[in-house]
């Protein structure tokens, strides 16, 4: 692959973007992998994972993540998902972060993605090009993060929970009840959650919830089984902790031109 990129960008490096668009189906799963470049995909149609050492990050349809280079990730598929890739030379973009985030994506920069796809690569010796890569550039600085970041814990029992409760969002069981099953108290748990995912258990457990839902809405599941299947006693429920973890409601949350109703 090394051979390969060199060959076609040339040694000068005048390439600064290059794209990839393809359509997944449902269920796809890439193996571990990472790459030498920046990479942004945006999800034109479905829903998009990313799993990586620290954490997970849910792409729903208009959204996109943003991967920094060298971060090792898995991807999975949830519906038929159009994929909108752009890969930039590393550092290229000084405004996201070196770790990876779920971002908005105003219409100007969805056109933009779609646009750069269609041009495959683009090169700053070409005048037009290099404005476009300008204008992109630009826009990132614009982009807000959403919370769908779900921070996975260090700590081996805190860990262990975490990879359970991932297994079956809906388990109703309290952290009391979990906590004896690794041999260590609620309060514990409750500290190195909030020390090492930035949240308390209660709130990771209502993100990973509101995730899950994510998956199933994207993958064709209603908004009644999306909702008992995360662990919710009633479809009010779940829409009310919807809009306040995401500020609108899913059918919202899934249109082509959301808007944060908290704005």
């Amino acid at each position: 692959m090394r051979h390969i990129e060199k060959k076609r960008f040339g040694p000068d490096g005048s390439v600064l973007v290059r794209t990839y668009g393809v359509t997944f189906l449902n269920g796809h799963k890439s193996g571990p992998h990472k790459h030498d470049w920046d990479q942004l995909t945006y999800a034109a149609q479905g829903v998009m994972t990313v799993h990586t050492g620290k954490g997970v990050w849910v792409v729903p349809p208009h959204r996109a993540v943003w991967v920094p280079s060298g971060v090792e990730h898995e991807e999975e598929m949830s519906g038929h998902v159009a994929a909108r890739s752009l890969f930039f030379v590393s550092g290229l973009s000084k405004a996201l972060p070196r770790d990876c985030s779920t971002v908005n994506v105003p219409p100007l920069l969805r056109e933009l993605i779609l646009h750069a796809t269609d041009l495959a690569v683009l090169d700053c010796k070409i005048p037009t090009q290099s404005r476009l890569i300008d204008v992109i550039l630009d826009q990132l600085e614009l982009v807000k993060t959403v919370p769908m970041q779900l921070p996975i814990p260090r700590d081996i029992r805190a860990r262990k929970i975490a990879a359970w409760l991932k297994e079956d969002p809906s388990m109703p069981a309290p952290l009391s009840e979990i906590a004896r099953q690794v041999g260590a108290s609620k309060r514990t748990l409750e500290r190195l959650f909030r020390s090492e995912t930035g949240m308390p258990f209660n709130q990771w457990r209502q993100r990973l919830r509101i995730i899950h839902a994510l998956k199933l809405l994207g993958g064709g599941e209603s908004v009644t089984s999306a909702a008992l299947e995360a662990g919710y006693t009633s479809t009010s429920a779940f829409i009310a902790m919807f809009r306040k973890i995401l500020g609108t409601t899913p059918s919202r949350y899934f249109s082509a031109e959301f808007k944060d109703e908290r704005d």
